[in-house]
């Protein structure tokens, strides 16, 4: 079966593996829908603008190979439900490496959100020995706020770019 090659990690309910050519429907389905891009600066995108960050993704983040949005199957369906994984950004010119989760409608309220930034979260901190991991929320997007506290993050501080203001919720690695 060629996904479990491309497996990254999983959960109790979820397959996360990396995005591939043939997930571009699934990932537009999700894109184009106004509810689930309702917090992103960008909105919807178009099928095209799409296909350009799937292709962006299909190996990995093209400066950081091990970072990325990978595609986010439900196990029990086989269904892919959504795009999650590790982000790099630059905040004040502090390399930062945030926790990205979106999931189809469909599957909100169902813990999903929170059990798949944990997975990346562990992932990061266990598997990519990264000592800090971040999310930025929309100050409107109470549901992904309450995932990032979930998930043992605090609120740092209310921040502004270019694309307007936001939240940063962050957690360091704990010491063993």
């Amino acid at each position: 079966m060629p996904d479990s090659q491309m497996s990254i990690l999983e959960t109790k309910r979820l397959v996360f593996r990396r995005l591939i050519p043939g997930d571009l429907d699934a990932l537009f389905a999700l894109y184009r829908d106004p509810e689930i891009r309702r917090y992103f600066p960008e909105g919807t995108l178009t099928y095209e603008e799409t296909k350009e960050e799937l292709e962006w993704f299909l190996n990995g983040h093209p400066q950081h190979p091990e970072f990325g949005l990978w595609a986010t199957i439900h196990k029990e369906t086989q269904q892919f439900i959504g795009r999650c994984g590790l982000l790099p950004w630059m905040i004040e010119e502090r390399p930062e490496v945030e926790v990205a989760y979106l999931l189809d409608k469909r599957y909100w309220g169902q813990g999903l959100g929170t059990e798949a930034a944990q997975a990346i979260l562990d992932y990061g901190f266990e598997h990519l020995h990264l000592s800090r991991l971040i999310c930025m929320v929309d100050p409107n997007n109470g549901a992904s706020a309450r995932v990032a506290t979930k998930i043992g993050m605090t609120l740092e501080r209310e921040m502004e770019d270019e694309t307007g203001p936001f939240l940063l919720f962050s957690t360091s690695k704990r010491s063993a």
